[in-house]
């Protein structure tokens, strides 16, 4: 198919003359290639409103002028990418695309540190709310259909390129509300218009979208910007253009990078680094994809009735072109690889159990997380002490974590692989025994026992009871005498964070 519009418009840019052009009848603005004079159109002239800031590289493998396919068969939709949207919040950034269709109608394929959603203007909603009437992890009717508040996020505006259909105020914050639903679409109310304008859409993988005319993966450049850690002074190489977060390797500083390399910045020193099982840089491939370790946090945990005892595990933050983040759990029970689940997977009120994907889950834990130790870099902002309210469910090798914050609640789901896979998976063969993990056996799959050894084992438990009674009478005033049932299941969590805002 092709994806040319039938009619378009050009113009000169009022700024430097060169040609401006429009391929949709409803792009109201643009920004000039050559001057980054952002442009209105008004009929069939062209007023200068001001010029734009300037992108920052965030290395996407899309770029204008890209084509492809959304769906197939009779509802298939050729697309061009014609305007780009770069914006911000708190904890990082996303690019949101524009798209132009065949018969000159607009898309948007929204891009949020390697995760997708084409989506497509909804027809505007009668009596919306407002976005401080709305709460993350509540529920909401849109249009008659049950949504999922995943996430509220104040944003702005950072750059634009390209011919676009409107265009908000640069560096003005406003309101952007996500919400998702059980069969994973997903709908954006964008509060930085009157009225509020709505986006429906799905995750889609670009593999999925028949992209051509994709940027060349060699433009990328190796070398990363350089800064000197505030902490020791050892040079940093910064490699993923949009990091928020990443260690010092000479000093083990946390530094904070949200307002850009060269800004001040903020650390945190680290006085006791955990050891990585999986070096920094290494890659490897797992489940066809070819990974590499970007990040690593370590977290602790604790019961919501047990303050007192911790348990802990370890993330890995992997990271792939055109896949974008995954994580990689390492906990006491086991492994797991786990991504955002884009829908809204639905809980149960008693909140025993999760439905996803028309699978059910059950509980496994519920708990308090703190991120204690960072290594490495991440796309959102990573705090030491930051903390999040955690729900893990499983169904078999199948696991579903819920985690939330005040501004968000994100889901991920993944599944359990082994030890032995991880180790060989990273090449890493030579250390496969400090991969293995107590990985817990069903019950049913458990050999069968007769009934001489089921009375052998009662009777030796009833006896290992008594001697316990008389042997373990604590005097709290000498000793501690709380006892730690807790454990970390390996549903993990996706980052601490799930970016919020950006379309995930």
């Amino acid at each position: 198919m092709d994806a040319t519009p039938q009619r378009a418009y050009r113009a000169a840019c009022p700024g430097c003359g060169a040609p401006v052009e429009f391929r949709s009848a409803q792009s109201t603005h643009a920004v000039c290639g050559y001057c980054q004079s952002t442009v209105v159109r008004s009929g069939d002239t062209l007023a200068r409103i001001g010029k734009m800031s300037e992108l920052f590289d965030d290395f996407s493998p899309l770029q204008l002028g890209a084509s492809g396919v959304y769906g197939s068969g009779a509802q298939a939709l050729s697309f061009t990418l014609t305007g780009r949207l770069q914006y911000k919040y708190d904890q990082g950034s996303w690019t949101e695309w524009v798209a132009v269709l065949a018969n000159g109608g607009m898309a948007f394929l929204s891009e949020d540190n390697g995760a997708y959603v084409f989506g497509q203007p909804a027809l505007a909603q009668q009596n919306l709310p407002a976005s401080d009437k709305l709460r993350v992890g509540g529920t909401a009717a849109i249009g008659g259909k049950a949504f999922s508040v995943a996430s509220i996020q104040r944003i702005a505006l950072m750059s634009a390129q390209g011919e676009l259909p409107h265009l908000p105020p640069l560096g003005t914050p406003f309101a952007m509300v996500e919400l998702r639903s059980a069969d994973g679409e997903v709908l954006s109310i964008d509060y930085g218009a009157s009225p509020p304008t709505v986006s429906r859409g799905r995750a889609v993988l670009l593999d999925e979208l028949r992209l051509t005319g994709l940027r060349d993966a060699s433009s990328k450049q190796e070398k990363g910007q350089q800064l000197a850690c505030p902490q020791c002074g050892a040079q940093v190489a910064v490699m993923l253009a949009n990091s928020k977060s990443i260690t010092c390797q000479s000093c083990n500083t946390l530094i904070d990078l949200s307002q850009g390399v060269g800004a001040d910045l903020q650390h945190a020193v680290q006085d006791e680094p955990v050891a990585l099982l999986i070096p920094l840089g290494t890659t490897g491939q797992l489940q066809g994809v070819q990974w590499q370790v970007v990040g690593f946090q370590h977290r602790m945990g604790s019961e919501p009735d047990d303050t007192d005892e911790f348990f802990g595990w370890s993330e890995y933050l992997l990271y792939n072109r055109k896949r974008g983040f995954v994580f990689l759990v390492d906990a006491e029970d086991g492994w797991s690889l786990v991504k955002p689940a884009t829908g809204a997977p639905t809980l149960q009120t008693s909140g025993q159990t999760a439905s996803y994907l028309n699978a059910n889950y059950s509980l496994l834990s519920r708990y308090q997380a703190e991120t204690d130790y960072v290594a490495g870099e991440f796309y959102w902002q990573v705090k030491r002490g930051e903390k999040t309210s955690n729900s893990d469910f499983a169904n078999g090798n199948a696991v579903l974590s819920r985690e939330q914050t005040s501004t968000e609640v994100s889901w991920s789901s993944g599944e359990k692989i082994g030890g032995d896979v991880v180790a060989k998976a990273f090449k890493l063969d030579g250390k496969k025994n400090l991969f293995k993990r107590v990985d817990a056996q069903p019950l049913s799959s458990a050999p069968r026992m007769g009934c001489f050894t089921i009375i052998v084992v009662l009777v030796v438990l009833l006896v290992l009871l008594v001697l316990i009674s008389r042997c373990s009478r604590c005097d709290p005033a000498l000793e501690n005498c709380a006892s730690s049932s807790s454990s970390r299941t390996s549903g993990g969590s996706f980052g601490g964070s799930s970016g919020g805002g950006g379309h995930k």
